[in-house]
């Protein structure tokens, strides 16, 4: 635990999305770096579990907040500078992942992604902003995604919505230059959080969970949570500008910035490849969780053990009561 003289002093983190995930590895990680952490997130049982794990590490609070609504992000604002302290540093983790066809999506996936992945983090900094500025010291974090950059296949609204949070997070940053506030844009490929758990899936569900679910699972394919996250946190304290996660991540900017329409030409290919919408598009969808077990495929079991383990350390695992 931190000593209670050394946590009256840290500087406050606010985690926005700190619940589970790479949000509450985040967490984690500046705490250890001497952050007072204050992590927000919509599900309270979430954050009461996060705050257990937390709190064997240093000092935690706990606010329930929807991203989406800017007035809600304003009163966790408030709340936090009045109880706990000046914000020095406002990270935004906060995201969901809906896979499938783009046939199988409706208005309402994308209206849900880009209320929370494009909104959210213009909430969350909209917020701070006027304090950090009058304090002329802050620094904001946005993670978004390799999809923000290069628009993967049966990703549609999860792309549209991080390409957004890139634009944002990047005009952002030029916007801020000499103000002594920082805003750093990360960009992640896929990491072994137990993301592919919760994801939810459109179309044949069964079968894009049999693509997604290793994906995000194999060493070769997907990065170390942990170590995403001491990346993430050393470039926003940093004040980069942008933090780029993972070899392929890098490679996939970079040609995409040579080759654009060769880029989008393979991943329509790509795309061709993966699993046709099995009927027409409803706004329900199939948290990963469920498609596995639809699934019933023991060679995809395997090639999730490790993002299976990273769920169980990373509060992925919904509690046994919600879990049917």
């Amino acid at each position: 635990m931190v000593d209670a003289d050394v946590t009256a002093a840290a500087p406050v983190a606010l985690v926005v999305g700190g619940s589970r995930g790479l949000g509450l590895l985040a967490a984690r990680e500046l705490q250890r770096r001497g952050h007072q952490v204050v992590i927000a997130a919509r599900d309270a049982a979430e954050l009461d579990r996060a705050a257990t794990d937390l709190a064997r590490t240093g000092e935690v609070t706990t606010h329930v907040c929807d991203v989406r609504d800017a007035d809600e992000v304003q009163r966790l604002v408030d709340r936090v500078e009045e109880q706990t302290g000046p914000i020095r540093v406002a990270l935004t983790v906060a995201g969901i992942i809906q896979a499938g066809p783009a046939e199988a999506m409706t208005l309402e996936h994308f209206r849900d992604a880009i209320d929370t992945m494009t909104w959210g983090p213009i909430h969350v900094a909209w917020a701070v902003l006027p304090r950090m500025r009058a304090r002329h010291r802050g620094a904001i974090g946005t993670v978004t995604s390799v999809g923000g950059m290069v628009s993967p296949p049966h990703l549609l609204p999860y792309a549209t919505a991080k390409f957004g949070a890139v634009g944002f997070s990047d005009g952002l940053a030029a916007a801020l230059s000499g103000t002594g506030v920082t805003a750093t844009t990360i960009v992640p490929g896929l990491m072994r959080t137990g993301s592919h758990l919760r994801a939810k899936f459109t179309g044949d569900a069964a079968k894009e969970y049999a693509w997604f679910g290793p994906g995000a699972s194999l060493p070769v394919l997907s990065m170390d949570a942990e170590r995403a996250a001491r990346r993430i946190v050393d470039g926003v304290l940093d004040g980069k500008p942008m933090v780029t996660l993972t070899p392929l991540t890098w490679v996939g900017i970079r040609v995409r910035g040579l080759a654009p329409a060769t880029t989008t030409r393979v991943m329509g290919l790509v795309g061709r490849l993966l699993p046709d919408s099995s009927g027409p598009a409803t706004d329900g969808a199939v948290e990963g969780r469920h498609a596995r077990r639809d699934l019933g495929s023991r060679v995809v079991n395997t090639l999730t053990t490790l993002g299976d383990r990273a769920a169980g350390r990373n509060n992925e695992k919904p509690s046994p009561s919600v879990d049917p």
